[in-house]
C-alpha cells in the first residue's frame, strides 16, 4: 500500500499547482518521485488507487515522463484490461520498447492474440526494436493463434538481432514449436543454446510431454541434473505428469528426488504428488501426500476423488466427499463429473441420483461438463431413455460431448434410427459431429444392418475429410464387413490412409463370423506389406480360420508364431489353438495346447469337450466335465451344447436327458432354442422320434426351420415317413427356399421305394426355384488352401482328379466292393478334394478335409473304401463334426463303443 506521507506530499503540489504557484526544479522532482512511488507500489499490488496519479499528471503536464507513463500504462491493463491501457496508449506523446512491450502484453495475457500481432506489426512500422520481452508475448500469440509461418520469420528476426542466446527468448521459441507441434524443431532450439536454466530446462521438458514423449522428458531431467541446473517446483510438477503414463516406480523416485533436494510442498506440488499415485492406483500413498500439510482446495480433492473413482471405490469416493464438506470445500464441475462418469461404468443408478440432487442444489446441473456426465450416467444405468433426454434438453448450449452422450444413449437403448435423427438435428443446430461421434453412428449402423443410413454416413464422412481419421476408418471397415458387404469392407480398406493392426483386427473378425475363412489368411500378407505385425487378437482370429479350413499347416506355423512372439501365454491364443487342432482331428496335439494353458478358463474347458465329442471320445468328452467342475469352472451354456453333442452321437439318452435338466436345476442356466436342437437329436438318433416331437411342441421357444431340419435327419434314419412328411411340411412354412427339406424327403421316399414321389418333390423344388446348396470342400496344400464346389470343373488339374476318380471307383467295385454310385457323383466335392490331396501330398501324409455342410452317404462310404484299398488315412470335418477315415472304417461308426485305451490316453494326456 501506498504510504501515507505519499498522498499527502501529492495533494499539497496539487493544490500549489492548482493557485499557479510556480515550483522551482526540486520540488517538481520531489513531486516526480512521490507519484512514481505511489504508482510503482499499486502496480506490484493491482491496486486501483495508484490512477490517481493519473490526473496530477496531466496537470503537471508529467507526462513526458516515460517511466511514469509506462507504470501507469501497466497498472491501467492489469485493473482494466488492455482496451483501457489502449486509451492511455493512443494519449501519450512518446512511446519506446517498454510502452509497445507494455501493451501488447496485455493483449496476449487477455488471449486478444489477433490485437497482439496488429500491434507488433505497427510497432515495426513505427521503427522501434523489440526486446526479449516483446518478442516473447508475439511468440505467445503465434502458437496460440497457430501462426507457424509467422513465428518462424519473429525466430528469424530474433537470430538478426543477435538475441538467439537469450534465455527468455529461448524458453518462448521452445513453447512455440512445441505447442505448434514441432517437437523437434524445439529440440534444436534446445541443443542450440549453452548450458541454460532451470525455465528453459522446464519448458522443454513441457515441450515433450505435450508431444506425448514421456520416457524422453524424464531422460531431459537427468542430463537437467548432470547439467547442475537446480530443477524447480514447476519442473517436478511436469515430471509428475509425465510419470502418470509410466511405471508407477518413477514416480515415487522423483518423490524422493524433490524431498532430498528440499523443495517445498506446495499447494500445487502436492497436487500433482496426488494425481501421480492415484492415476497408479496407489491410493494409500495418496491420502499420505494428501494431509501432509494443511493446504486444501478443490483441484487436489478432485485428483483423490478422481483416483478413488478410476479405481471404481465408491465407498471411498462418498467419504471423500463427506471429508470436503467438512472442511469446507464445495465440489466443482470436475468434482462431479469424475463421479458421474464412476457410476456410469459400474451402473449405480441411485448413487448417480443423488450426484444429480448436489449438482442442482449448487446450480452446475446446466453447466456442460456436469450434463454431459448426467446424459452418459442416465443414458447407461437407467431403462429409460427419456431420462437422458430430459438431461439433455436442460443443458444451456449443448456441445459436441452433449450430443454424441445422447446419440450413444438411443443406440444403445436400441434407438438406431432416433440416433440418426439426433445426429441430423445436432448439423441443424450447427454443432459438428467428432470423430467419436461418427464412430458411434457406424457402430448403430453396424446393430441394425442398416445399408442405407451407412451409406449415408460415408458420404458425410468423406464430405466432411474425416476419412484420414483412423478411428472413423476403422469404424467404416468394421461397419461395412458387419452388414455382409465384405468385398466393399476390404475396398475401404485399402483406401485407407492409416490402416493399424485394428484396422485389420476388426476386418478378419467379421470375416470369420461371416465364414469368409480363406480372405481371412489372406488378409496376412497384407498385413505384412503394411509392416504390420499381429496381435494377440488378431492371431486367434487367423487361427481361428485356419482351423474353420482344416488348414493345419498355416496354423502350425501361425503356432510357431505365437511361441516366438510371446503370445502362446495368451488364454484366447492358446484357446484357439486347442480349438485348431481338435477340429483338424489332431487329438494328442489338442490335448497338448489344453495342457499347456497355465489358467484354463470355461473357454478352454468348452474347446475340449466340443473336441472330445466331435472326434469321437464320448466317454473322455464326458470325463472332461467333471474335471472342469472339479477346477472350481461353472459350466455355462456352450459347455452344455457340447456336452448334449457327445450324448447325442454316443446315445446315451437318460444321461443326455439328465444333463438337459440339470441345467435350470443345478446350474441355473436357463435352455436356449439350441440345447432343445440338441435335445431333439439326441431323441431322435435314438428312435424315440414321438418324444422328439413332443419336446419340439411343448418348448418355451417358436420352433425355426434348424430344430424341424434335425427331427427331419432322424425321420429319415429310421424310416419314419409319416413324420417326415409333417416336419418337412412344418420346415417349409418357415422358410419354403430351404433345399435341405425337399432333398432329404425326397431321399426318404426313394429309399422307401417310392421313387415317384420322389421325383414329384424334386420336381416340386425344381419349380419353386430352389437350388441345393453343393456346400465347398476346402483342403490345404502348401501353404494355399484350395476350394471344390459340387460340379464346378474350374479347377486346373479337374481332368486327372476326374480321370483318378473314374479309375478308383472301377477298381474297388472290380475289387468287389459295393457301394452307391449316382450320375454326376464324381463331380461331388467330397470326391474331388479327396482325390486331390492323393494327388498332390506326400504318399503317407494324412490327408485333411473340411466341409460347411454334412458329407454326403455317397461320398462318405467312397472315401472310407479309398482308406481301406490305398492305405491313407483321411480327416474330413463336417460342421462341428470329425470323421477320421482309417482302413476302412470311420470314427462316426464307432461312437458307440469306447474303449480303455481312450480313457487311458485321456487321463495320460491331461497330467503330461
Amino acid at each position: 500500500m501506498c504510504k501515507v506521507k505519499d498522498h499527502q506530499l501529492l495533494r499539497t503540489l496539487l493544490k500549489l499547482k492548482v493557485n499557479n504557484t510556480l515550483f522551482n526544479k526540486t520540488e517538481t522532482q520531489c513531486f516526480e518521485e512521490t507519484c512514481l512511488r505511489i504508482v510503482s507500489s499499486c502496480n506490484s499490488q493491482s491496486l486501483e488507487q495508484g490512477l490517481c496519479v493519473h490526473t496530477p499528471l496531466i496537470k503537471l503536464g508529467l507526462q513526458g515522463n516515460m517511466l511514469l507513463s509506462n507504470n501507469l500504462l501497466s497498472l491501467y491493463a492489469k485493473c482494466f484490461g488492455p482496451q483501457q491501457a489502449h486509451y492511455l496508449f493512443d494519449e501519450m506523446p512518446y512511446r519506446d520498447v517498454v510502452t509497445w512491450t507494455g501493451l501488447l502484453s496485455a493483449y496476449s495475457r487477455a488471449d486478444k492474440h489477433c490485437m497482439t500481432l496488429e500491434l507488433f506489426d505497427s510497432m515495426i512500422a513505427s521503427g522501434e526494436t523489440p526486446n526479449e520481452f516483446t518478442f516473447s508475448s508475439v511468440l505467445r500469440s503465434c502458437s496460440a493463434l497457430g501462426e507457424f509461418y509467422l513465428g518462424t520469420h519473429i525466430h528469424n528476426y530474433i537470430v538478426k538481432l543477435g538475441l538467439e542466446k537469450n534465455t527468455v527468448l529461448l524458453s518462448s521459441l521452445i513453447d512455440f514449436y512445441a505447442k505448434c507441434g514441432y517437437t523437434e524443431e524445439a529440440h534444436n532450439v534446445f541443443r542450440n543454446m549453452d548450458k541454460g536454466n532451470t525455465i528453459t530446462w522446464t519448458t522443454m521438458i513441457s515441450s515433450l510431454l505435450q508431444a506425448q514423449k514421456w520416457s524422453l522428458a524424464l531422460k531431459h531431467y537427468i542430463d537437467m541434473i548432470n547439467a547442475q541446473v537446480p530443477p524447480n517446483e514447476f519442473t517436478f510438477v511436469k515430471l509428475l505428469e509425465a510419470s502418470c503414463y509410466l511405471e508407477s516406480h518413477y514416480g515415487k523416485l522423483l518423490h524422493a528426488h524433490l524431498i532430498t533436494r528440499g523443495i517445498t510442498l506446495s499447494l500445487m506440488l502436492k497436487t500433482a504428488l496426488v494425481n501421480m499415485y492415484s492415476s497408479s492406483k496407489r491410493m494409500k500413498d495418496a491420502i499420505k501426500v494428501l494431509h501432509l500439510t494443511p493446504e486444501y482446495d478443490v483441484v487436489l480433492w478432485t485428483s483423490v476423488i478422481s483416483g478413488y473413482t478410476n479405481d471404481f471405490k465408491i465407498k471411498e469416493v462418498v467419504s471423500a466427499m463427506q471429508e470436503m464438506e467438512i472442511l469446507g470445500i464445495k465440489p466443482n464441475s470436475f468434482t462431479y463429473t469424475n463421479i458421474l462418469k464412476a457410476c456410469a461404468t459400474v451402473l449405480l443408478f441411485e448413487l448417480g441420483k443423488q450426484i444429480h440432487s448436489l449438482a442442482f442444489r449448487t446450480g452446475l446441473e446446466a453447466d456442460v461438463s456436469v450434463g454431459n456426465a448426467l446424459v452418459e450416467m442416465y443414458m447407461k444405468c437407467s431403462n429409460f431413455v427419456e431420462d437422458g433426454f430430459r438431461v439433455f434438453r436442460g443443458i444451456t448450449s449443448p456441445n459436441v460431448i452433449s450430443w454424441t452422450s445422447l446419440i450413444a444413449g438411443f443406440a444403445d437403448h436400441g434407438f438406431e434410427r432416433d440416433s440418426f435423427q439426433c445426429f441430423l438435428q445436432m448439423q441443424a443446430m450447427g454443432v459438428e459431429p467428432n470423430s467419436y461421434t461418427l464412430v458411434v453412428l457406424l457402430r448403430a449402423c453396424s446393430t441394425d444392418k442398416s445399408i442405407s443410413r451407412m451409406l449415408k454416413l460415408h458420404g458425410y464422412i468423406l464430405k466432411a475429410k474425416a476419412f484420414s481419421d483412423v478411428m472413423v476408418g476403422n469404424a467404416l471397415v468394421d461397419t461395412y464387413a458387419s452388414v455382409g458387404m465384405v468385398n466393399d469392407s476390404w475396398k475401404v480398406t485399402k483406401r485407407l490412409k492409416h490402416r493399424d493392426i485394428i484396422t485389420y483386427t476388426n476386418l478378419v473378425a467379421r470375416m470369420n463370423k461371416l465364414g469368409n475363412h480363406q480372405m481371412v489368411l489372406n488378409v496376412i500378407k497384407h498385413m505384412k506389406d503394411d509392416e504390420i505385425e499381429m496381435d494377440g487378437f488378431s492371431l486367434s482370429s487367423f487361427l481361428s480360420a485356419s482351423a474353420a479350413l482344416a488348414a493345419i499347416k498355416i496354423g502350425k506355423q501361425l503356432h510357431c508364431y505365437s511361441i516366438k512372439s510371446g503370445f502362446s501365454s495368451w488364454t484366447s491364443v492358446s484357446n484357439s489353438l486347442v480349438d485348431l487342432y481338435w477340429k483338424c482331428g489332431y487329438a494328442e496335439d489338442g490335448y497338448r495346447a489344453f495342457r499347456e494353458i497355465s489358467d484354463p478358463d470355461v473357454i478352454s474347458w468348452n474347446g475340449l469337450i466340443s473336441g472330445l465329442a466331435s472326434n469321437g471320445y464320448i466317454n473322455s468328452a464326458l470325463s472332461a466335465l467333471e474335471d472342469m467342475r472339479l477346477a472350481g469352472l461353472k459350466p455355462d451354456s456352450i459347455t452344455f451344447l457340447s456336452v448334449l453333442f457327445a450324448c447325442s452321437r454316443g446315445g446315451l439318452v437318460d444321461l443326455g436327458l439328465d444333463y438337459f435338466h440339470s441345467m435350470r436345476n443345478k446350474h441355473g442356466i436357463t435352455p436356449e432354442l439350441g440345447h432343445y436342437a440338441c435335445l431333439v437329436d439326441l431323441l431322435g438318433r435314438a428312435g424315440q422320434l414321438e418324444d422328439a416331437l413332443e419336446v419340439i411342441d411343448n418348448m418355451p421357444f417358436k420352433p425355426d426351420p434348424l430344430i424341424y431340419k434335425t427331427l427331419l435327419g432322424s425321420c429319415k434314419l429310421h424310416g419314419n415317413l409319416t413324420l417326415a412328411e409333417d416336419m418337412a411340411r412344418r420346415g417349409l412354412e418357415l422358410d419354403p427356399s430351404d433345399p435341405v427339406f425337399y432333398t432329404v424327403l425326397a431321399n426318404l421316399y426313394d429309399e422307401l421305394g417310392r421313387s415317384n414321389l420322389g421325383k414329384k418333390t424334386r420336381q416340386l423344388m425344381e419349380d419353386r426355384g430352389v437350388r441345393k446348396n453343393p456346400g465347398q470342400c476346402c483342403i490345404e496344400n502348401g501353404n494355399k488352401v484350395h476350394i471344390f464346389d459340387a460340379g464346378d470343373r474350374s479347377h486346373p488339374q479337374m481332368t486327372d482328379i476326374h480321370d483318378k476318380i473314374l479309375s478308383l471307383t472301377k477298381e474297388l467295385k472290380k475289387q468287389g466292393y459295393t457301394f452307391k454310385d449316382t450320375e454326376g457323383s464324381s463331380y461331388h466335392s467330397e470326391k474331388l478334394a479327396a482325390v486331390f490331396g492323393l494327388l498332390n501330398t506326400p504318399s503317407k501324409a494324412t490327408i485333411h478335409i473340411s466341409k460347411d455342410i454334412r458329407i454326403c452317404s455317397e461320398c462318405h462310404d467312397f472315401i472310407m473304401l479309398l482308406t481301406r484299398f490305398i492305405d491313407r488315412d483321411v480327416i474330413f470335418r463336417d460342421g462341428n463334426r470329425i470323421h477320421a477315415f482309417k482302413r476302412g472304417e470311420c470314427s462316426c461308426r464307432a461312437c458307440y463303443q469306447h474303449s480303455f485305451h481312450e480313457k487311458k490316453m485321456y487321463s495320460a494326456a491331461l497330467i503330461g
